[in-house]
C-alpha cells in the first residue's frame, strides 16, 4: 500500500485541485451574479438554509462516514444505505412541500413558499449519489471526485449568470443549484457505474447506524447552530442585512472552505486506514495541523487585512456594509481547521459518542452566546460567532488531550508560530487601505508585500521547508515529463 504520506499528496492534489477550482469558478461568477442581483435576493435564498441542511443531514444520517471508517464495506452496506438516503430524502421533500406555506408565512416573505417547493427537489438528487461518493471516497479517487464537481460548478455558475442576466432575480440562484445538482448526478452515475444489486439489510443498517446515529446527531446540532445566525437575522432583522451578513462570511470562508474541505475529505478516510496504530496516527495528526495552519493563517490574514478594497472592487459600493462581517468572519475563519482535524481523530477512533458529547456542550454554549447578540444588531450577532469558534477549539482538544495527550497546550505551540508570524506580516497590507490608491493596486501589492514578507520569517521553518521541497519536486517532474 502507498505510503501515507504518498496518499495524503496524491489525495490532497486532486482535492486541492477541485476545491481551488470550484472555490474560484463560484467566486467569479459569483462577483458577476452579485452585480446583476441584489442582497436581498441573496438574502431571500439564505433564509431556507437551515431547512435544507438539516433535510440533507436526517437523509444521510451519519451513514456516509459509518461506510468510509468501515474497513470492508459489503454490497449489502452499499444498498441498504442507498434506499435509506432515498427514502429519507422522498418523506423530507414531502414534508418540504406542505410546510413551504408556513415557512414563507413565518418570514412574511410570499416568495419563499414555491422557492422552496422547487428547491427541496435537489435533496432527492443528492441522496440518489450518496453512496457512490462515499465508494470513490473509500477508494481514494479524488481525482474523479474533482472533475465532477468542477463540470457541475462552471455548468451551474454559467446557467445562474445567465438567468441573472436575463432577468430571473432571486430565481437565478435557485436554478443554478438545480442545474448543478443534475450534473452532479449525471457525471458520478458515469464516473461510477453503482446500482443497488443487494436488498435492505436490518443488520447493516444495525451496524452502520450505531456508529451514524451519533454523527447525525451531532450533526444537526453543528447545522442548526450554523444557521441560527442566519435564521436570527432573517427574523428580526431584514433580508438585505441578511445579504450583506452572508456575502461577507462567504467571502471569509473561501480559504478555510478550500482547505478545510481538502483536509476533511483527504484526511479522515487516509487516518482512518492507520486507526490502529496510536503512535503513527499523532504523528500524522500534528503533521496536518502545522501545515494547514502555515497555509491557512497567511490566505485568512490577507483577506482579513484587504476586506474593504476586495468587496469594493468585487462587488461594487452597493455592498460596503458587508465589509465589516468580512474582517470579522476572515479572522474566526483561521481557526476552524483546529476543530475539523480534532473531531475527524475522534470519529477515526469510533468515539461517536464523545463527538456528540462535544457538540451538546458547545452548542448549549452557543445558543447562550447567540441569545445575549441578537438584540445589539448584526454585527453583535457576527461577533458572537468568532467568540463561540475560540470556545469550539478549547473544547474540542480537551477530548484529544486526555485520549491522546496532545491538549490545548501543545497543540496552540504547534500553530501559534505561524500565527504570530501571520500577523506580523499582514500589517503591511491593512495600513496601505489608508493610502488613496485604487482598489487593485491595494490588493496586488498589499497581498504580495504579506506573502513576501511571511515567506521571510517562515523560510528556515522545517514545514516550509518541506512543502517548497515538495513543490521543486512537483515541478522538476513535470519538466522531465514534458521532455
Amino acid at each position: 500500500m502507498a505510503s501515507i504520506k504518498q496518499q495524503t499528496i496524491s489525495g490532497s492534489k486532486w482535492n486541492f485541485i477541485e476545491r481551488i477550482s470550484v472555490q474560484g469558478i463560484q467566486f467569479l461568477l459569483g462577483v458577476v451574479m452579485a452585480r446583476l442581483l441584489l442582497p436581498s435576493d441573496y438574502g431571500t435564498i439564505g433564509l431556507l438554509a437551515i431547512f435544507f441542511e438539516i433535510s440533507q443531514a436526517f437523509i444521510d444520517s451519519g451513514f456516509s462516514s459509518a461506510l468510509i471508517r468501515t474497513k470492508d464495506p459489503t454490497e449489502k452496506d452499499f444498498s441498504t444505505v442507498f434506499y435509506f438516503n432515498l427514502a429519507i430524502s422522498v418523506t423530507v421533500y414531502i414534508s418540504l412541500f406542505f410546510a413551504a406555506p408556513w415557512v414563507a408565512d413565518f418570514f412574511k416573505i410570499p416568495i419563499l413558499c414555491p422557492i422552496l417547493r422547487v428547491q427541496a427537489g435537489t435533496l432527492v438528487i443528492n441522496a440518489i449519489m450518496a453512496v457512490q461518493v462515499s465508494m470513490l471516497n473509500i477508494k481514494l479517487d479524488f481525482k474523479s471526485l474533482a472533475k465532477r464537481k468542477v463540470s457541475a460548478t462552471l455548468i451551474g455558475g454559467i446557467s445562474g449568470v445567465a438567468f441573472a442576466y436575463t432577468g430571473f432575480g432571486v430565481w437565478a440562484l435557485v436554478y443554478q443549484q438545480i442545474i448543478a445538482a443534475v450534473i452532479n448526478l449525471v457525471f458520478i452515475c458515469y464516473i461510477c457505474r453503482w446500482y443497488p444489486r443487494a436488498g435492505f439489510s436490518k443488520e447493516s443498517f444495525k451496524r452502520l447506524g450505531s456508529f451514524g446515529s451519533r454523527l447525525l446527531a451531532a450533526g444537526l446540532l453543528h447545522t442548526i447552530y450554523r444557521n441560527m445566525t442566519t435564521f436570527a437575522i432573517g427574523k428580526f432583522y431584514s433580508a438585505k442585512d441578511l445579504g450583506f451578513y452572508s456575502r461577507g462570511s462567504h467571502f471569509a470562508d473561501l480559504p478555510g472552505n478550500t482547505i478545510n474541505g481538502v483536509l476533511q475529505t483527504v484526511t479522515y478516510p487516509i487516518l482512518a486506514k492507520i486507526q490502529d496504530d496510536e503512535e503513527q496516527l499523532v504523528r500524522v495528526y500534528r503533521k496536518y495541523i502545522r501545515i494547514t495552519s502555515l497555509s491557512i493563517f497567511i490566505i485568512s490574514g490577507i483577506l482579513c487585512a484587504l476586506a474593504e478594497p476586495i468587496i469594493l472592487l468585487c462587488l461594487t459600493d452597493k455592498w460596503s456594509e458587508a465589509v465589516i462581517y468580512l474582517h470579522a468572519f476572515a479572522f474566526s475563519s483561521m481557526f476552524d481547521h483546529l476543530s475539523t482535524i480534532n473531531l475527524n481523530l475522534l470519529k477515526v477512533k469510533g468515539r461517536s459518542d464523545l463527538f456528540l458529547k462535544l457538540e451538546i456542550i458547545k452548542k448549549t454554549i452557543s445558543i447562550g452566546i447567540l441569545l445575549c447578540a441578537i438584540p445589539y444588531g448584526v454585527l453583535a450577532i457576527c461577533l458572537s460567532k468568532l467568540l463561540y469558534n475560540q470556545i469550539a477549539v478549547f473544547i474540542n482538544t480537551y477530548y484529544t488531550g486526555k485520549l491522546f495527550h496532545l491538549g490545548y497546550v501543545q497543540q496552540v505551540k504547534d500553530f501559534s508560530p505561524y500565527l504570530v508570524r501571520c500577523i506580523i506580516a499582514c500589517i503591511p497590507a491593512y495600513l496601505l487601505t489608508y493610502w488613496e490608491l485604487p482598489h487593485l493596486v491595494t490588493i496586488i501589492l498589499g497581498a504580495s508585500l504579506s506573502l513576501f514578507l511571511y515567506w521571510l520569517l517562515l523560510r528556515k521553518n522545517p514545514d516550509m521547508q518541506e512543502l517548497l521541497e515538495l513543490f521543486k519536486a512537483k515541478i522538476k517532474k513535470k519538466k522531465n515529463e514534458t521532455h
